[in-house]
């Protein structure tokens, strides 16, 4: 969570920083602050409650010159959304930090640190950060070693980085669990917590490792690994799009994010199909010769990416021939699980920074699977860094925390996986070549569903006032289902659920009545008829229907049930293509409601703390 930017240079840097910051937005906007040592060697720190806007407005109307800076804008985790409580913070008026993560241990640290004298202002665990820094100064010859010494007492998740006032030509950074680039310029040099924040000044970066310290200046960069040893980390120019940041003709970054997926699941595709099947290094080197081994795969993942993971379970056991576990990161780490024999784990997330997906990984590598296999859209991130094998998603930087286009290239990523898979353990070369030629349709098969956007937009005003909802899926649409209760939820606000639709007379029929939306997602498979049984159930109790129907099922409108007809696919692909008129659906009653779309409450986007 959390936006870090920093800067050494020869010009003002506070107009970049904030921009960097802009950027960054959509990793929390509770509050926003920077610091900048001018050249009379003052610090000058500006920090404001709320959005990124707030901080821009106050540094224009009280300019904040000088060459080295750092800035934040911030998701809560320690302390209330406040000024007080925004980063950066300071010891002694000379030290100043920013910080992503949590410290576990602060409130010892922080006792032991007032024991000796310290003032805190803050109730956020980040300040004993710039304490414990300060202290340490006191005996030791450099910013560097203060740091070192620092980061051996911290527990926890931290991305964080220093400036001292009294020497303003450098930034020590650490990173810890919380990802770090430095970026590279000509006579200047930057840090942020996102390459995303750095690409109007820079297209050349390198990706801090676990554990590493780094110092900063103008003209060097000097990393240190765990073990404080001098260690050199590779250069990578960045291909990413410069203007990602920008919304262009959209209202919404998410809504731009939605209509990005043809294009996005078309670049996803691009390069990894024969005719027959998905190319052999398709997952990487020796991926084959793994997937010829795997009889088993455990996948764990969170939120969005937990979903995708669910509709994976039912191709791998369909098609694929071989058995799956699917379990939500945060739980698999923290319990005592069962390694099946040749399995591999497979972890998903959209950022690769993750940290109980992180967590899971490494956990995993310890408990002895045949090998590890990542997908993920951010390349460089430490879940491909630390995986044996990756399959990088090409989505595009996705902005909007509601995630879209990252979930629907997952899945076309998991579907390779099948194929891959699958012409190991008895996939046929029929099969193979059907399921090719599906995929390769895909990108036209969800522009055709784009189109159902006016309809679904019309349909979206009866949500107006409602409070709660109800969606339900069959087999591999019943994650489809979670996915859209999950979208609703995070930007309107709307109480929702989603269950397997035969488990309706399980108790969920209780909360039915004519108050109660029920959104179902009805492909046209061999769970059909059952569908329109358990719909059937819930007309009967007066609930209202809202089902996205393949043209071919045979739905019709009527009083109490409204139907949107989506074009029809190969049933494989089928939950890919429902994603999307679900994800209209929870833009467009969000719109209604007046909710943040892009930002919604208590919310942000790479969930980089436990």
């Amino acid at each position: 969570m959390c936006g870090i930017v920093g800067a050494v240079a020869q010009r003002d840097v506070v107009d970049i920083l904030v921009e960097g910051l802009r950027r960054l937005e959509y990793r929390g906007y509770d509050s926003a602050g920077v610091a900048v040592v001018n050249s009379s060697g003052d610090l000058q720190r500006l920090r404001r409650l709320g959005k990124v806007k707030e901080l821009s407005d106050a540094v224009h109307s009280s300019p904040t010159p000088g060459g080295t800076g750092i800035a934040h804008t911030r998701w809560a985790t320690h302390g209330e959304p406040s000024e007080r409580n925004a980063h950066p913070h300071v010891s002694q008026e000379h030290i100043a930090v920013v910080h992503n993560g949590i410290i576990e241990n602060h409130a010892n640290l922080r006792r032991l640190l007032q024991e000796e004298g310290y003032v805190f202002t803050s109730d956020t665990d980040t300040e004993v950060i710039a304490h414990l820094v300060q202290k340490e100064l006191k005996n030791s010859d450099s910013l560097l070693a203060a740091v070192q010494k620092t980061v051996k007492q911290l527990h926890g998740a931290y991305g964080t980085v220093l400036m001292d006032k009294n020497d303003a030509s450098r930034l020590v950074v650490a990173r810890s669990g919380s990802p770090l680039v430095i970026g590279l310029g000509i006579g200047e040099n930057f840090i942020a917590s996102d390459q995303l924040a750095l690409l109007p000044v820079t297209r050349r970066f390198i990706f801090l490792e676990e554990g590493d310290v780094a110092e900063i200046t103008r003209t060097s960069i000097r990393i240190f690994d765990k073990d404080g040893v001098a260690v050199e980390r590779q250069i990578h120019e960045s291909t990413a799009s410069y203007d990602a940041g920008d919304k262009g003709q959209y209202r919404h970054f998410m809504l731009k994010e939605i209509y990005e997926q043809p294009n996005a699941v078309m670049n996803t595709l691009e390069g990894r199909l024969s005719n027959e099947s998905v190319m052999d290094e398709t997952f990487g080197n020796g991926a084959a010769e793994l997937f010829k081994q795997v009889k088993h795969i455990q996948i764990v993942a969170c939120g969005t990416s937990y979903h995708s993971a669910m509709v994976a379970r039912y191709w791998l056991e369909t098609f694929s021939g071989i058995s799956c576990n699917v379990e939500i990161a945060s739980e698999f780490r923290y319990r005592k699980s069962f390694v099946q024999p040749n399995s591999m784990v497979v972890t998903i997330s959209q950022s690769g920074e993750t940290a109980d997906t992180l967590a899971a990984l490494r956990l995993a590598k310890e408990l002895g699977y045949l090998g590890s296999l990542s997908i993920c859209n951010v390349a460089g991130s430490s879940l491909v860094r630390e995986s044996d094998l990756a399959f990088m998603t090409r989505a595009g930087a996705e902005i909007g925390v509601a995630s879209t286009k990252a979930f629907t290239t997952q899945l076309v990523g998991l579907a390779m996986l099948v194929l891959a898979i699958g012409k190991y353990n008895g996939l046929s070369a029929a099969q193979q070549q059907e399921m090719v030629v599906a995929l390769k349709n895909l990108p036209t098969k969800l522009e055709e569903s784009l189109a159902l956007a006016p309809k679904i937009e019309a349909l979206a005003e009866e949500f107006a006032d409602k409070h709660h909802a109800l969606f339900l899926g069959r087999g591999d649409q019943y994650p489809i289902a979670m996915e859209g209760a999950l979208k609703l939820k995070e930007i309107s606000y709307i109480h929702a659920e989603a269950y397997a639709a035969g488990e309706l007379k399980h108790g969920p029929l209780a909360l039915i009545d004519a108050h109660m939306p029920i959104i179902v997602v009805a492909p046209n498979n061999d769970l059909l008829e059952k569908l329109k049984s358990n719909v059937e159930e819930v007309r009967a109790r007066g609930g209202i229907l809202y089902v996205f129907a393949d043209e071919d099922a045979k739905f019709e409108s009527d009083a109490t049930m409204r139907v949107i007809n989506v074009p029809h696919i190969h049933p494989w692909l089928a939950p890919i293509l429902y994603t999307l008129p679900l994800q209209l659906l929870s833009y467009y009653v969000a719109i209604i409601k007046g909710t943040d779309v892009d930002q919604p409450r208590n919310l942000a986007k790479s969930v980089t703390v436990e």
